[in-house]
């Protein structure tokens, strides 16, 4: 083989292997292009699919939002009616108490008087009874 023959070889394997690269390189271009295509439509469904997603959840919870506040309206109302019942029967209950001692006042003296007698009696059991657990609980140290 003459020099001229292999010289030319060489150019030639020198433009093959370039041509070669060359679609490589581009090919690798078209490879990531084709990537990055693929990977911001699927950003793009994700982001429709998050926005559906909102655009239903957001009126819902709207409505619970709603509800709730309606139904704190309606407990406050509820608390406010039963404490005016409330307030109306102990005047009532008052007003009847007034009544059975200004037309009874003597049997009333003597109600009070053993009702007092009565919760005399239940303090001095209770404090009789807490005294004797304290001197049994300092017995058992």
């Amino acid at each position: 083989m003459n020099l001229r023959t292999h010289n030319g070889l060489a150019r030639d394997a020198d433009q093959m292997t370039r041509h070669l690269s060359d679609r490589v390189l581009q090919s690798a271009h078209e490879a990531v292009d084709s990537t990055r295509d693929l990977a911001q439509h699927a950003l793009d469904s994700a982001d429709g699919a998050v926005r559906r997603a909102r655009g239903r959840i957001d009126p819902a919870l709207e409505d619970i939002a709603s509800n709730a506040q309606k139904l704190a309206h309606r407990s406050l109302d509820i608390a406010s009616q039963t404490g005016a019942r409330a307030q109306q029967t102990l005047r009532q209950y008052a007003a009847v108490t007034e009544r059975y001692v200004a037309d009874q006042p003597v049997r009333a003296i003597l109600i009070a008087a053993a009702a007092g007698a009565v919760i005399a009696a239940l303090a001095m059991a209770a404090a009789s009874s807490a005294r004797k657990r304290r001197e049994n609980s300092h017995r058992s140290y």
